[in-house]
């Protein structure tokens, strides 16, 4: 029993001596090899300002403990400063780990920073900037630890050193100098930051951006603080210069030729001063609104005055007439039984009724072509009531008669032309014509402010939120913020194209009326006299002015080259409205319809979105663009100079070189219409300089090329319908003297501040704030504001031009007018 017994247990006490024997073993090695992973660690009491040279290895660590005295009253800050001096210590750098009362910093030395295309940058010499932890005391000893530790086995030599920072309080209105070494080139480029203070400080470029506000820099950066922004009325300054300047458009010094070789960024350092000034206060704020506001309304005040004085001269010349209504036949010059001319009707040639006939017309202009014109009211042609609301009435139904287009060739072709020859079409067909450019450029205006709108106010969301001030173009040194908004200076100071856009309404308007009640009376001087007004294109300009200033303000809530065509599209339709009122006012019946001009402007508008995007140095495009540039004027020409009297169709060559044959080849004759001619070889000359220039130069700022080529055809019209109309004659009244003489001189005020260029989106961010200035009115308005102010104000002066430039006409019959 016995023997059976331990026969049938000897197994079990075999395997329990064998796994006894594997745990011995097991315990040995863990023994042995937490013997060989033990380290000596070392405490030290250290002290400030005193330079520690000590070497590391993978079986110490050095813990160095200082303590010293925080103020409440008073900050102090303190800079860890550590140098590796042992060779080939990137493999194997040393660990500095700082350990504070509420914040732990971290940093290895060498220290690696990657700038763009992955490159390293290693730095073996590091400073970090220590915060000051909190007390609720009047002054308390507070402990901190530096352990420094590596995994280099053959141990890294290295410097420490704890330093207190002078002049580490920032306080107003003092200059502060911060020394990094020397300044090695002014140019390089810096981070500036402002920070929350809170621990740990963000001190380095790869994490400077945290938290707070930063710009880069070269040689002036300026950075307005908030209360609302920084609730503890405290925040740290940091300025760390970064390890390459092709952020800010410096050239590559290096380009590695591995992916991970270590390139030697060299003696990086810069001298700068950081003054805190105090910021402007609310009464300031109020002072520049309310100048702002009283400049526009002074010109509300002022055009009221001169709309009295107007109104009591006319009030004084109606009474010194008789009324038309007591006057005997032979006194009112109209033959008995015949009815006075409609008033929808001037401008036509009835058989008996008016006193303007073909051969009047002839004569006076000294034609030899005569014909003759029976007037086809639209009474006859549709029967429809000329109380009929203008909806009903098409520009087709009087232009498509059977032989209307045989008389305008008769007309036209004419050697001279004059008004009457070209104001031809009914009045109500012309009034919905006009009308529309208001109504287009109206809903033009809707649909296209409101997502710039959206787009501004989310520009200024992440500039706000992320606090990087690179996004936008600011004038940082005179950029006052208000709320959210960072800039509201150049906001404000765009009021006056809206208010000025709304008086030019309000003048239109009533000019409107008097002229509507002077048709109502059935008034000859209105009915045949002066140039036909038509107000459908004033209109559209002054709302096309608001629109400026409306979209101008939205370019300014964060100004950079992706929404620069926000501050542009509607300069452009103002500057072609204007060259469209220009040819208006002598071509009446001719001029382009809302759909045709508004359709190139919206092309003009196309080209300037892919100039901004695609122009910067591409030829191709430059190519292209100047080709259809080229193109464009060459056929504007031809419309212009046979008054829409030709075909753009297959037989275009054919009549192009049968015209070169007999006009040039076959017998040589100059021009049959002079004066045109001599406008429109001008306007090739300059047309074809710019594109020339354009196509040499290609200049980055495409937006600005393409307006200035708008401007330029715009003054060279402008220059020839003055020049002409003193040449025939007529005479500038002193009301549009003044007014020209104004709008020139302050045309050029507002050029030159225009051209001070606080500021450009062609550079980088650090590069535009080089061109940053001070403010020079109310310590409120930069240079740029003045422009505003001015150029709104400009604008107005040019639209009353236009608006009075041929009040001199409004007695004079239209078969009298010249058409030029």
């Amino acid at each position: 029993m016995v023997l059976r017994s331990c026969c049938k247990f000897g197994p079990v006490s075999v395997l329990f001596r064998l796994g006894y024997v594997a745990l011995l073993l097991l315990c040995v090695t863990h023994l042995r090899c937490a013997r060989a992973e033990t380290k000596t660690v070392v405490q030290k009491d250290a002290e400030f300002d005193v330079t520690y040279n000590d070497t590391v290895t993978s079986d110490n660590q050095t813990i160095y403990a200082f303590n010293h005295t925080v103020s409440r009253n008073k900050t102090e800050g303190v800079r860890v400063t550590v140098d590796v001096l042992s060779e080939g210590a990137e493999s194997s750098p040393i660990l500095f780990v700082v350990r504070q009362k509420q914040a732990v910093l971290s940093f290895q030395v060498p220290l690696i920073l990657r700038g763009l295309y992955q490159r390293k940058y290693p730095y073996a010499h590091v400073g970090r900037t220590l915060c000051q932890p909190p007390t609720r005391t009047l002054s308390e000893t507070q402990y901190f630890f530096v352990d420094v530790s590596t995994l280099s086995s053959l141990g890294t030599h290295y410097q420490l050193r704890i330093s207190r920072v002078e002049s580490f309080t920032l306080h107003t209105s003092n200059m502060c100098s911060l020394t990094e070494q020397t300044d090695t080139r002014s140019s390089l480029i810096a981070k500036c930051c402002v920070l929350p203070y809170q621990c740990p400080v963000y001190d380095l470029d790869n994490n400077v951006a945290f938290i707070g506000m930063y710009q880069t820099m070269t040689k002036t950066a300026a950075i307005t603080v908030q209360r609302k922004d920084f609730p503890s009325n405290s925040f740290y300054v940091v300025v760390v210069v970064k390890t390459e300047d092709e952020a800010c458009g410096g050239p590559l010094r290096f380009y590695p030729l591995r992916p991970d070789e270590l390139i030697d960024a060299g003696n990086r350092s810069k001298t700068l001063d950081v003054v805190v000034s105090p910021a402007i206060s609310s009464d300031v704020y109020v002072m520049g609104m309310l100048f702002c506001l009283g400049i526009f309304l002074s010109f509300y005040l002022l055009t009221f005055l001169v709309a009295c004085v107007e109104n009591k001269r006319m009030h004084r010349r109606r009474e010194g007439l008789l009324n038309p209504a007591d006057m005997s036949p032979a006194e009112t010059g109209i033959p008995p039984g015949v009815t006075p001319v409609s008033p929808y009707e001037y401008g036509s040639f009835a058989d008996n009724a008016s006193t303007l006939s073909s051969e009047a017309i002839t004569d006076s202009i000294a034609s030899d072509a005569n014909y003759g014109y029976m007037e086809r009211s639209l009474e006859s042609v549709t029967g429809r009531s000329r109380q009929e609301s203008l909806s009903s009435i098409e520009e087709d139904d009087y232009d498509t008669l059977a032989d209307i287009d045989s008389d305008k060739n008769i007309v036209r072709t004419k050697k001279y032309l004059c008004v009457s020859d070209l104001a031809r079409k009914d009045k109500r067909v012309l009034s919905k014509k006009y009308q529309i450019y208001f109504w287009n450029i109206a809903t033009i205006g809707v649909f296209y402010a409101l997502p710039v709108i959206q787009l501004v106010i989310t520009y200024q969301t992440v500039v706000n939120v992320t606090g990087n001030q690179d996004i936008c173009y600011y004038n940082f040194l005179c950029a006052h913020p208000l709320g959210n908004l960072s800039a509201f200076n150049n906001i404000l100071s765009n009021l006056g194209y809206v208010m000025l856009g709304l008086l030019f309404l309000l003048i239109v308007l009533q000019r409107d009326i008097i002229h509507s009640r002077a048709l109502d009376r059935h008034d000859l001087n209105a009915l045949e006299c002066g140039i036909p007004k038509h107000f459908g294109l004033f209109y559209a300009m002054g709302t096309a002015l608001m629109m400026e200033g409306l979209l101008s303000a939205c370019y300014h809530v964060c100004p950079n080259y992706t929404n620069f065509q926000f501050d542009t599209s509607f300069m452009y339709m103002i500057a072609g409205l204007c060259v469209l009122k220009l040819y208006q006012k002598r071509h009446p019946d001719i001029n382009a319809s809302a759909y045709t001009a508004y359709a190139c402007l919206a092309a003009v508008i196309f080209f300037s979105v892919l100039g901004v995007v695609f122009g910067k140095g591409n030829m191709v495009f430059w190519i292209i663009f100047s080709v259809l540039h080229i193109l464009a004027t060459m056929l504007l020409s031809t419309q212009l100079y046979y008054m829409g009297r030709w075909r753009l169709d297959s037989g275009i060559l054919r009549r192009i070189v049968y015209v070169i044959y007999t006009d040039c080849i076959r017998q040589c004759s100059g021009p049959m219409y002079i004066d045109r001619m001599v406008l429109l070889v001008m306007g090739n000359i300059v047309n074809w300089s710019l594109a020339a220039y354009g196509l040499l130069k290609t200049p980055n700022d495409f937006a600005s090329y393409l307006l200035a080529i708008a401007i330029c055809n715009l003054l060279l019209y402008f220059a020839f319908y003055i020049i002409m109309k003193l040449r025939s004659g007529e005479r500038i009244q002193c009301m549009a003297m003044v007014c020209i003489l104004f709008t020139a001189v302050v045309w050029g005020f507002a050029l030159f501040f225009f051209f001070q260029g606080l500021s450009t989106w062609q550079k980088t961010p650090a590069e535009s704030r080089e061109h940053n200035r001070d403010c020079i009115v109310l310590s409120f308005f930069d240079d740029h504001d003045i422009w505003h102010f001015l150029s709104s104000i400009a604008m107005f002066g040019s639209f009353l031009v236009l608006l009075t430039m041929d009040d001199d006409l409004d007695d004079v019959q239209r078969d009298k007018i010249f058409v030029f």
